[in-house]
């Protein structure tokens, strides 16, 4: 029986500290990041946080530190559009922290057709292949300090992806800015699936969810008129506030009954199944993304 009770659309459960804790986050100089990044610093946790842009990620932390008084707060440069970006990363987390206790997958990009710095068109390399790598590369950190766990920020968008196997990376045939977000987010999904199989007796959980109508800035490659009628969209929505869409990623992170649940998928606050449309393609997807990134040397 869960411990913790759900109250205006916010987790609650005091108790859930997690003093001494190591945790990273990527993408949280703004949006759900950072607000996950604050409840995590009021609960003690010793934050890396994993973004691209230091002078916007220092004002969020130095926000956060006066707020909270949590002074173990961190800055390591993360760009998930750059392979070599994700390698140098993780090397220098390994020379500070011997344990990772809570990896959150939080970045995202809604990105008309634009190519990494690696070729990957951008709403899967960064979305899923950036931090496929991420993970694996921080997987012998994670089972140090196990019990540990990794939470993947998807999308109920997911539910109208049409991945082309023949065609992941758009070589071919670009299926349009949403299609490719959608795309990019039914892999988070495929992606927890496979790893927390993987994970299994290891003492690392693996969940995704959906932060639901969430105000972010993923939308930052859009164009302006796709921003205005973005914006438009979010008002005529009532989308929650970053404060509010960050509450299921603390409950993932901190509470103690949720321990050894793993392999979820959760809207809000409630495991859910995700919609894959006969997309049952973690297997494919997981050596597909081993090649791509040639994580283990391939």
């Amino acid at each position: 029986m869960a411990s913790f009770e759900i109250k205006n659309k916010m987790y609650i459960n005091d108790n859930a500290r997690i003093d001494g804790k190591v945790v990273i986050i990527t993408g949280c100089s703004s949006g759900i990041g950072k607000a996950a990044a604050q409840e995590l610093a009021k609960r003690g946790g010793k934050i890396y946080f994993a973004n691209r842009d230091e002078e916007k990620t220092m004002t969020a932390i130095n926000e956060i530190k006066e707020s909270t008084k949590n002074e173990q707060l961190y800055f390591l440069k993360l760009d998930l559009s750059s392979l070599d970006s994700v390698r140098n990363f993780c090397k220098k987390f390994r020379k500070h922290e011997k344990k990772l206790h809570i990896l959150i997958n939080n970045a995202g990009v809604l990105s008309p057709l634009r190519r990494t710095s690696d070729g990957f068109e951008m709403n899967f390399g960064v979305n899923h292949l950036g931090h496929f790598l991420l993970t694996n590369l921080l997987l012998d950190s994670l089972k140090a300090g196990a019990p540990s766990r990794i939470i993947i920020v998807s999308s109920a968008l997911h539910e109208y992806a049409n991945i082309n196997r023949d065609d992941i990376n758009c070589e071919r045939d670009f299926p349009g800015t949403f299609k490719a977000y959608e795309n990019s987010k039914l892999c988070n999904i495929l992606f927890m699936r496979e790893l927390s199989k993987r994970l299994e007796g290891t003492g690392v959980v693996c969940n995704a969810l959906s932060p639901f109508l969430t105000d972010t800035d993923a939308t930052r490659y859009l164009n302006s008129i796709q921003r205005f009628f973005f914006d438009i969209l979010k008002k005529s929505f009532f989308y929650n506030s970053p404060e509010i869409g960050c509450q299921p990623i603390v409950m993932l992170a901190v509470e103690p009954s949720l321990s050894d649940v793993t392999g979820k998928y959760y809207v809000q606050f409630k495991v859910k199944e995700p919609i894959l449309r006969k997309q049952n393609y973690e297997s494919w997807l997981w050596e597909k993304s081993e090649e791509m990134t040639k994580v283990f040397g391939k």
